[in-house]
């Protein structure tokens, strides 16, 4: 067998040749460091719909009490000049005002948005949103692609900027995404016809922007751990496809057999997770699921707690103000937190994610006082 021969040497990588395959990459040593989170910025549309007003467009009649099973009162809705990218951008640059640091300094952007609508139905495919929103706030140096995961597309890009941190490819990085997605209800709301209808998820949708921004934090601090897991055999339990009767696209959503999948599998993954990062259950403070609805996110909570046999602490969700707003679900709920005081410095939390693909992922970390103080600025 010949030898490996290395072809060169990217950012902290080693292009590695391998007999019989292309290539793999295998990590280059570097000291140990760690992540935390520095800033958390959001961008959220005027305009504000309630459920009824949602519901109130409806082509086919039937009885229909949303708000009660959801818990859901509202949500925002994009409106002229407001879209995935004006929202992107929105974040990127509130969570970098939290920060103060110079955004040329920045060593990666990842752009995790599911939709990348510029106004009301023009799509853009290229150029990536990691670019654009680079170019907008002046971090021109920076590595930048998009990370596209469902509703788990945050937590995974801040998975991966956490890996080049602790590899030392770079010392921070933003996540960020913009989510223009109520065209999802609109459209439901327009064709469901009985209760039984695989659109009807698609009416707990919200628009909103999410940013985090990351850095290395001091040696011998503690930092994040992140862990997503995929199981794939559920990957037909929500498809997303062109809409055949109106611009836009549809979204077909086994809600129960995906909620069921997740609350199985989740588990597994969360002890898991923690046990590989020297966490406990009785460690966290604060847990913010997924935002889907208050029942689900209750039942969710409850089978959870009997599987790894804690009581959560405080359990976090604003489903009911902002709707599902997909990949930005959990910094829209931690930025309102750190704002009002129910998460303070020193606290450790602990993100749920669950997304079509089956993806099932756990982010954990503690809150320091640069997170606080700059979200109380807002």
């Amino acid at each position: 067998m010949p030898a490996l021969q290395v072809r060169d040497v990217v950012g902290g990588m080693r292009r590695v040749l391998v007999p019989g395959q292309e290539f793999s990459l295998v990590q280059h040593a570097t000291e140990q460091a760690t992540t935390r989170v520095a800033a958390v910025g959001i961008a959220l549309p005027e305009r504000r719909q309630t459920t009824d007003e949602l519901l109130a467009t409806r082509r086919h009649r039937f009885p229909l009490p949303f708000q009660q099973h959801t818990g859901i009162a509202e949500r925002r809705v994009c409106g002229p000049g407001e879209d995935s990218g004006t929202l992107a951008v929105g974040a990127a640059r509130d969570a970098l005002a939290h920060w103060g640091g110079d955004p040329a300094g920045l060593g990666m952007v990842v752009s995790c948005s599911i939709t990348r609508y510029r106004g009301e139905d023009a799509y853009d495919f290229e150029p990536g949103y990691g670019f654009a929103v680079k170019e907008a706030i002046g971090a021109h140096d920076a590595l930048h692609f998009d990370v596209n995961n469902a509703c788990a597309g945050m937590l995974t890009g801040v998975h991966l900027v956490d890996n080049f941190i602790r590899r030392g490819v770079v010392r921070s990085g933003l996540v960020v995404s913009g989510e223009r997605i109520t065209s999802l209800a609109a459209n439901a709301a327009r064709t469901i016809r009985s209760y039984t209808s695989k659109q009807l998820a698609s009416l707990t949708l919200g628009d909103a922007g999410a940013a985090v921004v990351l850095e290395r934090a001091p040696d011998g601090a503690p930092g994040l751990f992140s862990e997503v897991t995929t199981y794939a055999e559920h990957a037909d339990l929500c498809i997303g496809r062109p809409d055949p009767d109106a611009p836009g696209a549809r979204m077909d959503t086994d809600g129960s057999g995906i909620h069921r999948a997740a609350i199985l599998s989740a588990p597994r993954t969360i002890l898991r997770s923690m046990e590989r990062n020297g966490f406990t259950p009785d460690d966290v403070d604060h847990v913010i699921p997924h935002q889907t609805s208050v029942p689900a996110i209750r039942a969710g909570i409850k089978h959870t707690e009997r599987k790894v046999g804690t009581y959560a602490k405080n359990v976090i969700y604003n489903v009911e103000k902002f709707g599902n707003t997909s990949s930005t679900t959990h910094f829209v709920a931690l930025h309102e937190c750190l704002n009002d005081g129910r998460v303070n410095e020193g606290d450790r939390v602990v993100m749920l994610c669950y997304a079509s693909g089956l993806t099932v992922g756990v982010t954990g970390f503690p809150i320091d006082g640069i997170a606080v103080d700059h979200a109380r600025s807002a």
